[in-house]
């Protein structure tokens, strides 16, 4: 084993020890200076981020990616805003959500505890570091960080600011680290740390979800990619449908939250496909269709059977026509990755029966796919957005990085 990752994890478990015994006010009072200390060190934190920018330009990354990695000082100034949403939230460590007498005459009650140590390993996104850290600290478990060599240099001085806030509240910064190699060796050393970590979460890409579900020892939540959809239906307002479907694409193309396949009911497709074509290209937007979706399409190609299980993460948008709600549904639970879907009808039925049949983490009735975030669901920060139906499900925010114990109370109570 990689003496690296066995010194960040002694140093881990012997930090989860002392965090999960903090009171709530001191870690409060730790989130807010962090926050005050992110905002303070913009200028050394951006300085970072051009070092990562101006390497990812040499090594061509695509625009789209680029903003996943780009800090300015509105996105920093969104990451401290989210630290502090995570302190003004409830602490849901030491919680005794019921309790019960049992036939025995013992009281028996469920108490929220944290995991322990939790092992991230995520991709680009440097705002990751910071709803991770601040997450984890506030649900009383130690964490050590792993993000791509992408965002190297920024997630390193995010870090060391923090620690530095540890620091200053004479606090173990073995509560927060971060793996200074972004080698693939040390990652699967991290994904069998088995003795200290205990769960890894991955953020990324397919291949680095794929690669850590198939490779680690140390159990995993799966955050998933987003080959998400919005139909539209037959009873849709088409202006509305306009605007949902132009927001869960091209806002931000580059997120799990956004869409990769329009769906489109065949009796408004023709009135329908050529408005939301106009628009789409507007924002830059290149369409793949299916044949008959082709035919009310001026500037789109043909789609093949691959673009329909793609992520894009790019002006990418696929295309079809389909004959009912029930091909839309059929379509979306193949081709989906469990993450976001939407539909967009004025029909309660239809709608109704799009909740009940597709099987999703987050599924909407007329609204964008990219409201499925910890931030926008009031959770402040989230860790990330599990499409998995074991332990959590959807956006994972403090309640999701706890597992319980049962106390229990007696008299002198013995078993016969």
């Amino acid at each position: 084993m990689n003496n690296l990752m066995i010194s960040l994890g002694e140093k881990s478990k012997k930090a989860a020890q002392e965090l999960s015994q903090l009171e709530t006010s001191k870690k409060n009072d730790c989130l807010l200076q962090m926050a005050i200390d992110l905002e303070n060190s913009k200028t050394t934190i951006l300085q970072a981020n051009q070092q990562d920018l101006k390497q990812a330009k040499e090594n061509g990354i695509p625009e789209p990616l680029m903003d996943r990695l780009r800090l300015t000082d509105d996105r920093i100034q969104e990451m401290a805003e989210g630290i502090r949403q995570v302190a003004a939230l409830a602490d849901p460590i030491g919680v005794v959500e019921k309790m019960w007498r049992t036939e025995d005459q013992l009281m028996v009650g469920q108490q929220r505890v944290p995991l322990g140590v939790i092992g991230i390993i995520f991709e680009s996104r440097p705002n990751v570091t910071t709803d991770a850290a601040s997450l984890c600290f506030k649900s009383g478990n130690a964490v050590i960080l792993r993000g791509g060599k992408e965002a190297f240099y920024s997630n390193q001085a995010l870090v060391k600011l923090m620690q530095k806030t540890l620091q200053n509240k004479q606090l173990d910064i073995g509560m927060i680290q971060f793996v200074n190699d972004t080698s693939h060796d040390v990652a699967n050393e991290m994904m069998r740390l088995n003795d200290y970590l205990d769960v890894l979460i991955p953020r990324g890409g397919a291949g680095l979800i794929q690669r850590v579900k198939n490779s680690a020892t140390v159990p995993v939540i799966e955050t998933g990619t987003g080959n998400n959809h919005v139909y539209v239906d037959n009873a849709a307002q088409l202006d509305m449908a306009s605007d949902i479907v132009v927001n869960a694409k091209a806002q931000r193309p580059s997120v799990c939250n956004a869409i990769e396949t329009l769906l489109v009911h065949e009796d408004i497709a023709s009135e329908f496909l050529p408005m939301i074509e106009k628009n789409l290209i507007s924002h830059g937007v290149s369409l793949r269709a299916d044949s008959n979706a082709l035919s009310y399409l001026t500037q789109a190609s043909l789609a093949t059977e691959e673009d329909w299980a793609t992520e894009f993460l790019d002006y990418i948008l696929a295309v079809k026509v389909v004959a009912s709600i029930d091909e839309a549904i059929e379509h979306i639970n193949r081709y989906n990755s469990k993450h976001s879907e939407a539909i967009v009808t004025d029909s309660y039925h239809n709608g109704q029966k799009f909740l009940k049949e597709v099987d999703a983490a987050a599924v909407y009735i007329n609204a964008s796919t990219r409201f499925t975030d910890g931030f926008k669901f009031g959770f402040g920060a989230e860790i990330g957005i599990s499409t998995q139906k074991l332990h959590a499900r959807g956006p994972m925010g403090l309640e999701h990085l706890t597992s319980s114990k049962y106390i229990i109370y007696g008299d002198g109570q013995i078993r016969e």
